[in-house]
């Protein structure tokens, strides 16, 4: 696949709104088999698409990634054959991997998340409903007016309901709620509020969950001051790097590789062999080629 092809599967992921990281390599010692301008997708089941190294390297790039699909977050990965040295992140954009089976030759490689903008469904015809909708693409998100007969979309981010009573109110934030949407919120004073959601059919967690009167409280009068203080409160707790995984965020699972002590993603491509009732997973084929001969070498 050349770097025209990748581009243009990087477009076509990005109109039907799958996340995945564009993974360059910015610098290839020898005897790597990359070269600087290589470069691949990382999708959120773990499918690479393109080239940035061998089956270790590609391994340890997949499974960076993945972790970073869960943030959002770009980083500069090093990938480093010295079995000495230590894998770790230095806090300032850059994560060190030593991988033992690397065949030589250090490799930087710039892992950039590319996630859809957040998708934003508006309910009701008021003043502030169209402010949201107007503000929320300035702000860079997909903002759409929704009636309470549309489904809920798997990657919906958050659900506003601004109708003043007129569109549903309690059917659609029930249903936002019961499908996990990450920001339900309802444009109301604290009285009428309560009373709404004193008579949702849910959990007391599960209204409480309900942001009304939705947005923070920054003193708005008007209606784009009110839409404003919205997406404050969206923005204000949207998940960080050091806060779990929400709805619609891929989330990796790992193993070690018991010959070489590498961690992986656990995905469907994963190489990996059945031991004694047990899966085992491995960087690339020298591991698995290793352990299939001495299984006994390795106790798991």
């Amino acid at each position: 696949m050349t770097n025209t092809d990748l581009l243009s599967r990087a477009d076509q992921l990005r109109t039907g709104r799958t996340p995945f990281v564009l993974a360059t390599v910015v610098r290839a010692e020898r005897p790597t088999s990359a070269k600087p301008g290589d470069r691949a997708l990382v999708l959120p089941d773990g499918t690479l698409e393109g080239f940035v190294g061998g089956s270790c390297a590609e391994s340890t790039v997949r499974l960076q990634s993945m972790r970073l699909l869960a943030t959002g977050e770009s980083t500069l990965l090093r990938i480093t054959p010295d079995g000495s040295a230590e894998s770790k992140s230095d806090g300032e954009g850059t994560v060190t991997v030593a991988n033992p089976c690397l065949s030589g030759g250090t490799l930087d490689i710039f892992l950039e998340a590319m996630l859809p903008p957040v998708l934003v469904h508006v309910y009701g015809d008021a003043p502030i409903a169209r402010a949201l909708l107007a503000l929320g693409h300035s702000l860079g998100y997909e903002v759409h007016a929704a009636s309470p007969t549309d489904l809920l979309p798997a990657d919906l981010g958050a659900v506003v309901v601004a109708s003043h009573g007129r569109a549903a109110e309690q059917e659609v934030l029930g249903a936002a709620i019961r499908a996990g949407v990450p920001y339900v919120g309802l444009v109301a004073s604290t009285r009428r509020g309560a009373a709404v959601l004193a008579a949702l059919d849910l959990s007391d967690e599960q209204r409480a969950m309900v942001h009304t009167p939705a947005g923070l409280d920054i003193g708005g009068r008007t209606a784009a001051e009110i839409a404003l203080s919205i997406y404050a409160e969206l923005i204000a707790v949207r998940p960080r790097s050091d806060r779990p995984p929400v709805r619609g965020e891929p989330v990796a699972a790992e193993a070690l590789d018991p010959v070489c002590g590498m961690t992986v993603a656990i995905t469907t491509s994963a190489m990996s062999a059945e031991v004694a009732g047990r899966t085992v997973y491995f960087c690339g084929p020298g591991c698995q080629h290793a352990f299939l001969d001495q299984p006994t070498n390795y106790p798991g």
